[in-house]
């Protein structure tokens, strides 16, 4: 066996490509320059030394781990490249199927492709920190002057020539790792810093089509379109058609890639909404009432609502994701077209739903355009017999449904902008601008289909929130007929709000506007302003008058949503409604805190405001103040509470309504007595149901003479317990007094189980008393 082996002193790293330096041992000399130590170590000294070149060198398979997430950025690169690549050729070239709003589409892929290629750098960085620690770990081991004293030695060589091999083995694993990482991350690295820059030159580029499309867009783009010549289709055009197909497809679910989040969220939205009226619909088939669902008559909903919350969903995409490829957006048109035709199939007249096919038609004829692989002649003149039909057909619809139009204001308003985009597209179609004619034709189609489908919208909201009222008090067994016109209309608004800011957002983005305004709105409504020595911004205000309202308004409808709309059937059920009562005051508290936080008021001024309140409340505010407090402590202290039985002075009645200024009784006439909170602490309170609603009443007769005894008591008591309403557990007492010569007083005590019921139960106990008087021939004087 040869005594010549080559064993490596030290690993070398030392830069990026991770150089080497080795030392060849040999049974005649060893080359011991780098190593200069006198210090005497142990046996032990040496083995504990070797042990930490065996930790060190244990670290370069750590950092092979960052190889296969290295290699997944790379893959993610790949397909950030492709999409990278279609948008560089869509952009450099004159293909004119690059619209406004792929543009728009396009803008945002960058700005996630931007977002993404500064992920795989931090990344990057991170491995590449970690992979630097390690080198300059196993490079300090060359210091080492255990290593160095080893060396120096050769029966030292001969002892420890086993771990002296697996060191070398050890080094040679580590090297190769540690290379090919270093190569990987500098190549990804460099490749990065190349998409950035590419990325950012694309974007500039998109901007300024943006900003010039609109100048453009009134320009002659093209002849006229009489001076056209008709060009035949050459297999070029369609290889050309078949590849801008394909490149759609490819930004388009590049697109959803990046956007599945939001898409996931819109989907989780559609399903609450489903199981919300489904829950509903279940809840009161149950109970066996849903013949109480019908007397609100509802037009949408529905115990299987598959189909609604389909509609509901595709009414909300646009507002989850405002810059949308133009093909999805077109296919979100279409599905809820679709959506919308079959909930219109048994609804509409004949008449009116071939209207509807017909318009549903003229939207795929248009949004096709581009895809028919049409040359630029015949697709002008297809955009124009398609825009004529429109116009022509919107006419029709406005002249011949006019009475069912004016039901729905927006929708009349909406397709005479329909009629009018579409006229004048023609007449830009016939002048050469074409871009123009694009932009008028897809956002009159989108415009009108988009109206029909948000006026479902609100009618859809409200009836789900309707449903949710009334399947509330079945399930808590309240009288199911109620006044919901008064509730509807406050629903109705909210969600017109929102669905008129989906339609205006789309719309102005349809125009190649939004930006622009979006930019405007947000330099105005940002911008400082001075007012004496306060300074504000319009955005700040009119974000705290939103919270403000919107704090309001669930304040108000909280209730509604669990049935409780004010009425005597949910005084009874006193615990709720005080919760409900905490809810609203904690709403309201919180609404404003969060409205002064976001608006970004300074404190310091409002705390000024606060001093100057507290000199008005110094000069007169104080029975204000003092009632807002009172009612603040009724709400907490809770001495009485919504649907007591109450005695306040010489008030008596139900509570009805606990507010922060003022509290309401019911009386027993039906007067509704409001007593400020103020009041109703300094006057004793006489609460008869603040533990139980027992109370006892009693009825009294005139008998001719005393002819009962214990047994007829016995009787009696017996018949009152067995009446619906008494205390069970509480016996009646009969008690005799103002005696006569002709007659004597019964007077008999009971128990009612509900104070509000005390004057029915009264009058039963009257009957059956007399009943039993009269059929034992005892003569009832009065």
């Amino acid at each position: 066996m040869k005594k010549l082996f080559l064993i490596i002193l030290i690993p070398f790293v030392y830069g990026k490509a991770a150089a080497q330096d080795t030392l060849k041992i040999t049974g005649k000399s060893f080359d011991s320059s780098a190593f200069a130590n006198d210090d005497t170590l142990t046996h032990s000294d040496y083995l504990l030394g070797i042990g930490k070149v065996f930790q060190t060198l244990n670290k370069a398979p750590n950092v092979g781990q960052f190889a296969a997430p290295i290699k997944a950025i790379i893959r993610d690169m790949d397909e950030d490249d492709s999409a990278l690549n279609i948008i560089k050729e869509r952009l450099s070239s004159t293909d004119r199927t690059v619209n406004i709003r792929n543009l728009q589409m396009f803008n945002l892929l960058l700005d996630h492709l931007i977002d993404d290629n500064k992920r795989y750098n931090k990344k990057l960085t991170y491995y590449d920190s970690i992979l630097d620690g390690t080198k300059k770990e196993i490079f300090l081991i060359r210091k080492d002057s255990v290593m160095k004293d080893i060396f120096r030695n050769r029966s030292l060589i001969e002892t420890f020539k086993p771990q002296l091999i697996l060191v070398h083995e050890k080094w040679q694993n580590a090297d190769s790792i540690i290379r090919q990482v270093n190569i990987l991350i500098d190549q990804t690295l460099a490749r990065i810093s190349n998409n950035i820059i590419t990325i950012g030159e694309l974007s500039t580029r998109t901007d300024g089509l943006l900003e010039t499309t609109g100048l453009k867009a009134f320009s002659k783009e093209r002849r006229y379109i009489w001076e056209s010549r008709t060009t035949r289709l050459s297999p070029a055009s369609i290889r050309g058609f078949s590849r801008v197909v394909s490149d759609e497809r490819k930004i388009t679910l590049f697109y959803f890639e990046h956007s599945r989040d939001l898409l996931s969220f819109l989907l989780f939205t559609g399903i609450i909404f489903f199981y919300w009226i489904f829950y509903n619909f279940r809840s009161a088939k149950r109970l066996k009432k849903t013949d109480q669902l019908d007397l609100i008559g509802f037009k949408f909903v529905s115990p299987i609502p598959i189909l609604i919350s389909l509609i509901f969903m595709l009414d909300l995409a646009p507002l989850f994701d405002l810059n949308a490829p133009a093909i999805y957006i077109e296919a979100i048109g279409f599905v809820l077209m679709l959506a919308l035709t079959a909930l219109f199939w048994k609804q509409m007249t004949h008449t009116l739903f071939y209207t509807w096919i017909a318009f549903m038609a003229l939207f795929i004829a248009f949004s096709a355009t581009r895809f028919l692989g049409f040359s630029f002649y015949i697709q002008r003149w297809w955009t124009f017999s398609v825009n004529l039909a429109s116009c022509a057909l919107g006419i029709y619809a406005l002249l011949h449904f006019e009475k069912q139009l004016r039901k729905f204001k927006a929708i009349f308003w909406v397709l005479v902008l329909y009629i009018l985009f579409n006229t004048i597209a023609i007449v830009c179609n016939i002048f050469g601008r074409v871009t123009l004619t694009q932009i008028l034709g897809a956002t009159a189609n989108t415009a009108l289909f988009q109206a029909v489908g948000l006026t479902v919208f609100v009618q859809l909201a409200t009836e789900a929130f309707l449903l949710q009222i009334q399947s509330s008090r079945i399930r808590k067994q309240y009288s199911q007929h109620f006044e919901y016109s008064g509730i509807t209309k406050g629903i109705a608004l909210l969600v017109a709000i929102l669905a008129i800011f989906i339609w205006l957002v789309v719309f102005f983005t349809n125009l190649n506007l939004y930006d622009s305004l979006n930019d405007w709105l947000t330099n105005f409504l940002t911008t400082p302003r001075e007012l004496g020595s306060i300074s504000f911004t319009f955005s700040g205000v009119i974000l705290f008058l939103a919270i403000i309202w919107i704090a309001n308004f669930l304040q108000r409808y909280i209730a509604y949503f669990f049935g409780d709309i004010g009425d005597d059937e949910a005084f009874n059920n006193k615990g709720p409604r005080s919760r409900l009562l905490i809810t609203r005051l904690v709403l309201l508290i919180a609404g404003f805190l969060l409205a002064v936080a976001a608006s970004g008021l300074p404190l310091d001024k409002i705390t000024v405001i606060l001093g100057a309140l507290g000199i008005g409340i110094g000069l007169g505010l104080q029975n204000i103040v003092s009632n807002f407090v009172s009612g603040i402590i009724l709400i907490f202290d809770r001495p009485l509470r919504i649907g007591d039985t109450v005695e306040i002075g010489d008030k008596k009645g139900r509570v009805k309504e606990i507010s922060v200024r003022s509290s309401t009784l019911l009386t027993p006439e039906g007067a509704e007595v409001i007593i400020p909170n103020g009041d109703i602490l300094s006057h004793n309170i006489v609460n008869w149901t603040l533990s139980d609603n027992n109370i006892r009443a009693n009825v009294s007769f005139m008998i001719q003479e005393l002819i009962i005894d214990d047994d007829k008591k016995q009787e009696i008591k017996e018949m009152i317990r067995s009446l619906p309403g008494i205390v069970e557990t509480k016996s009646a007492e009969i008690l005799f007094n103002s005696f006569t010569a002709k007659s004597i007083e019964m007077k008999i005590f009971f128990w009612c189980k509900d104070v509000t019921k005390t004057e029915q139960l009264r009058s039963d106990v009257y009957s059956a008393v007399y009943k039993y008087l009269h059929d034992r021939d005892i003569k009832v004087v009065w």
